[in-house]
């Protein structure tokens, strides 16, 4: 992991002095686990939980709120401000500050959609199957978020349909009994940092 933190690091910046990272997949398949982790390997990097921008009635059209309240800021060099959702009150909470640190992940369905990739240094795509992420996120959940599951999988279904964010992904991580391994993905491209460049075979256990 720590080997993976150096290397975001030496991204150029891409969202004013911000080095923003995308961790985005299926619902599921451990973005928020690898997230805090790779946060911890970047000495405490914030983390901007798309949980926290999305609700009930806009589990996707959610991107002029993220743009206005978190990106613009983040360009300016000013730390953002955002009110973090409650699923279980169903109402926006008291805004909280996301600072214009070095390294700024962002992790959720959705942290690489097209609105969102111009402003990404690299994003990171959680390499597991659907239908796998989706049975481990139900059984996360358990019984009480069974109705939103059911809406949840269509709406995600046809969000990657229409916005894919695998194709567009430069790495691909992998969960393995201890750690990640981590692959070059489909996009293949982290900009002018060519220490970044991968061969055909794992990039990276970390």
């Amino acid at each position: 992991m720590h080997e993976l933190a150096t290397r975001l690091r030496r991204l150029p910046p891409s969202c004013g002095p911000v080095r923003l990272i995308g961790v985005d997949g299926h619902a599921g398949s451990g973005k928020s686990t690898f997230a805090g982790e790779l946060a911890q390997a970047l000495d405490g990097a914030p983390v901007l939980r798309l949980d926290d921008i999305a609700s009930h009635d806009e589990l996707f059209e959610w991107t002029g709120r993220l743009l206005a309240q978190v990106i613009e800021p983040l360009g300016r060099g000013e730390s953002a401000h955002y009110a973090p959702y409650d699923w279980r009150a169903r109402r926006f909470g008291t805004p909280r500050a996301l600072p214009a640190a070095p390294v700024v992940l962002i992790e959720g369905v959705g942290a690489g959609r097209r609105a969102l990739r111009p402003h990404l240094a690299a994003l990171l795509w959680m390499e597991l199957p659907h239908e796998e992420s989706w049975r481990r996120g139900r059984q996360r959940d358990g019984e009480e978020q069974r109705e939103f599951w059911a809406g949840w999988v269509g709406a995600e279904r046809r969000h990657f349909a229409e916005d894919p964010s695998r194709p567009f992904a430069d790495l691909l991580v992998r969960q393995l009994e201890k750690g990640y391994e981590v692959f070059p993905g489909p996009g293949k491209s982290l900009g002018p940092d060519q220490s970044l460049t991968h061969g055909d075979g794992p990039s990276a256990v970390c």
